[in-house]
């Protein structure tokens, strides 16, 4: 037994290795830096030492109370979110259900057995049948196998990553989420905006109508005059209708991102021109996204489980040993099972040693080794991707606030050219076609004025959410509400 014991120890040392490849992180497979150029002129007067997007909490970016207040009941509510988080603990799980698998499973048994034996197999010969009975009691362990080449190890740590896994695609999800939020409540505010401007575009129209209709019964304007004022006022009520229409479906929406009733309120946040975001988001070199973006790490943690499966595989051409053992007692008699000299044991170790499998060990490693390729191909996919978003964010950031200035600007002089033509028609030197024109392209500029604002808000949210901010200060609430399961 000391010798077994022994053995036993030098065996479960040995068990500390695996077969799983040595993993060497892939090279990021885009340029070391962000593209630079006129678009991204703004970008390089940026505060060299501001702080990382990351290390920036979604209150500290959204400055805006009220959508402060929709992020927080989204994290809160959100199923989606939800769901993502309890992917989490179901992963979590899993790979303790697996670690399990390093350690023996003991087991408390206790059974009788009774037996009548016929008379012509009693030895010696009886004339009646005899009937034997045997209790047992005792506490062992069954085919535990001992992990001598790592392929329950490798198992382990094939699970531990995508658990890991499942975490930063729950950070993710997050912050894809907190971003949604802010893109759909500058919609709403958008949208109000143009309703606010087609309302007052309305009421401008119904002026010129009434005016012109008094012109022409005074002999001043032509009936086409009075249809195409007519015609300015039901383009500007259709146009109403829309805005409406879009504002309900934007509250629709934010509601369901919510997952909760909307506060009293939302409606009421102030205009697009008066929302401001932190700015200041260096986006540093593209190698910093590796620690960032926790789709990137994700994907990262995928690789290191399929090389973890590499472990596993090759384990399988190697001998397996398993060892089944029992200590208890054992008795003819009920009475007699905790008796003097009842004490019972049995040991009992086993190897296989795979010879002939159809090749199937060998296309199990193939399998894994093309499994692993194909996870270096997504964890180069995914920092790509997350290059080019952030290059096109900071191009945005680079130009879109000149395109406000020339579109303000468009407005302004859109405005003075349609008080011109309307003083010109009403002293009877242009006609109301002129009017009309000039005020479809006011309303243009208008419109594109606020598409424009909305644009470059939203690409902020875009470059806060692309360098990997938004997960800070709601990790614990997330995890808080999948636990109570709310």
């Amino acid at each position: 037994m000391r010798k077994l014991t022994v053995s036993l120890i030098a065996a479960l040392a040995a068990a500390g290795c695996t077969l799983a490849p040595k993993y060497d992180r892939p090279a990021a497979p885009v340029p070391q830096t962000f593209p630079s150029g006129a678009a991204y002129r703004a970008d390089a007067a940026a505060p060299k030492t501001a702080k990382a997007a990351a290390d920036i909490g979604w209150r500290e970016f959204f400055t805006d109370a009220r959508l402060q207040q929709l992020i927080e009941l989204t994290l809160a509510n959100n199923r989606d979110l939800r769901v993502a988080a309890l992917n989490v603990q179901a992963a979590r799980a899993q790979y303790r259900i697996q670690r399990a698998d390093l350690l023996p499973t003991l087991s408390a048994t206790a059974s009788e057995s009774v037996q009548s034996v016929p008379p012509y197999l009693n030895s010696p010969r009886l004339p009646i049948p005899s009937v034997i009975r045997q209790d047992n009691a005792g506490v062992g362990f069954t085919a535990y196998e001992l992990d001598l080449f790592g392929r329950i190890r490798s198992l382990n740590h094939e699970k531990l990553e995508q658990y890991f896994g499942y975490e930063e695609t729950r950070r993710s999800s997050q912050i894809s989420l907190v971003a949604e939020v802010a893109d759909g409540y500058l919609t709403l505010l958008a949208d109000q905006e143009l309703l606010r401007i087609t309302e007052e575009t309305l009421k401008s129209d119904n002026d010129s109508y009434t005016l012109t209709q008094r012109m022409l019964e005074s002999g001043q304007a032509t009936e086409l005059d009075l249809r195409q004022a007519e015609s300015a006022v039901d383009t500007a009520r259709a146009s109403l209708a829309q805005f409406t229409r879009q504002i309900a479906q934007d509250l629709n929406a934010l509601q369901l991102l919510v997952g909760a009733p909307l506060p009293e309120g939302v409606s009421n946040g102030p205009p697009l021109e008066q929302q401001s975001f932190l700015e200041e988001l260096p986006a540093g070199l593209p190698s910093d996204l590796l620690g960032r973006r926790p789709d990137i790490l994700s994907a990262e943690h995928s690789l290191r489980a399929a090389n973890a499966n590499i472990g596993a595989a090759r384990a399988a051409f190697f001998p397996s040993v398993s060892l089944t053992g029992n200590f208890g007692t054992a008795s003819t008699e009920l009475s007699g099972l905790f008796a003097s000299g009842s004490r019972n044991w049995s040991f009992s170790p086993a190897i296989s040693l795979p010879i002939f499998a159809g090749g199937a060990n060998v296309a199990n490693l193939d399998l894994a080794k093309v499994q692993k390729n194909v996870q270096v191909a997504q964890y180069e996919k995914s920092i790509q991707t997350a290059f080019r978003e952030v290059a096109d964010a900071l191009a945005a950031r680079g130009t879109l606030q000149q395109q406000i200035e020339a579109q303000r600007a468009l407005v302004a002089s859109s405005g003075a050219s349609y008080r011109l033509s309307e003083m010109r028609f009403h002293s009877g030197v242009d006609a109301y076609l002129t009017v009309l024109d000039s005020q479809r392209t006011l309303y243009s500029a208008q419109q594109g004025l606020v598409s424009v604002e909305l644009t470059r808000l939203q690409n902020l949210v875009g470059l806060y959410k692309a360098l990997g901010g938004g997960w800070k200060e709601a990790d614990s609430r997330v995890a808080r509400v999948a636990a109570d399961g709310r």
